[in-house]
């Protein structure tokens, strides 16, 4: 642990363990991490307790990494809270993202829409091998993609790889993953922490100030036009969010969600 780190803190849902310089925030929001107003506010104060990190490692137990937005907490919104939701959940996914130490998802199972999203703020993500599914299904409910998806998925992803993963919407194997660079390697699921734990290691070893300076550097522009377009984009989702046809798809996908079945 890092000198002058606290232990591990009491999070609910959200556990900060520490290996030398790296920090393992391991999720345990629920069975399957849902992202809702609570899980944000500790993931916040996760990564308060990781500000000493050399290095970061994000992950979760069981088959889910996350299976996106808590639609059942999020369906009967007004609109003035689901807007101000949304803008919390643009800023919780910004500041993973402009992380000073890297951060590598080991991503053990399905990480559907906000999951995927959550996946997407990393610089390295490696995946279990398995039956878990990923991909950005916003398009299947009537959903746009706000700032802070679209810009990290255009640096993650090749072109060619834009219609499926955005457009279509297609939730994907891992290996499928891979093809499309939505994930960086794939391995069994027993290898999947040590193999992060060792590409974070071998990371936070390096002198942070190289590092954190091409880091910065390569995630300046992006994080200029998620704040640029975040605001304009947040109404257009917002709107989107509350047309009739988007409502009957998001409340199918709730009943769905009852019936123990992904959401697309």
């Amino acid at each position: 642990m890092p000198p002058g780190t606290p232990g591990s803190p009491a999070i609910p849902g959200i556990e900060v363990e520490w290996r030398d310089a790296v920090a393992v925030v391991r999720m345990r929001h629920g069975k399957v991490n849902a992202i809702g107003p609570a899980f944000l506010a500790e993931l916040g104060r996760a990564l308060d307790a990781c500000a000493a990190a050399r290095a970061l490692v994000l992950t979760a137990d069981g088959p889910t990494f996350s299976a996106g937005l808590d639609l059942p907490l999020l369906v009967d919104l007004d609109r003035e809270a689901m807007r101000g939701f949304m803008r919390a959940f643009s800023d919780g996914m910004l500041r993973l993202f402009e992380l000073p130490a890297p951060v590598i998802a080991a991503v053990n199972g399905h990480a559907i829409a906000g999951g995927c999203v959550l996946a997407l703020q990393a610089d390295v993500r490696l995946a279990a091998d398995g039956p878990g599914l990923m991909g950005l299904n916003e398009t299947q409910l009537g959903l746009g993609l706000p700032a802070v998806v679209l810009h990290p998925l255009l640096l993650a992803i090749p072109p060619a790889s834009f219609a499926p993963v955005a457009l279509e919407g297609t939730l994907v194997p891992p290996r499928r993953a891979l093809e499309l660079g939505l994930v960086h390697e794939v391995v069994p699921p027993a290898e999947l922490l040590p193999r992060a734990l060792e590409r974070a290691a071998r990371l936070a070893a390096l002198p942070p100030a190289g590092v954190r300076r091409v880091k910065e550097l390569a995630r300046r522009g992006v994080s200029h036009r998620i704040r640029e377009d975040g605001a304009a984009e947040l109404d257009r989702w917002v709107d989107d969010w509350f047309a009739p046809e988007t409502r009957e798809r998001v409340r199918g996908a709730v009943a769905r969600l009852g019936k123990g079945r992904p959401q697309a």
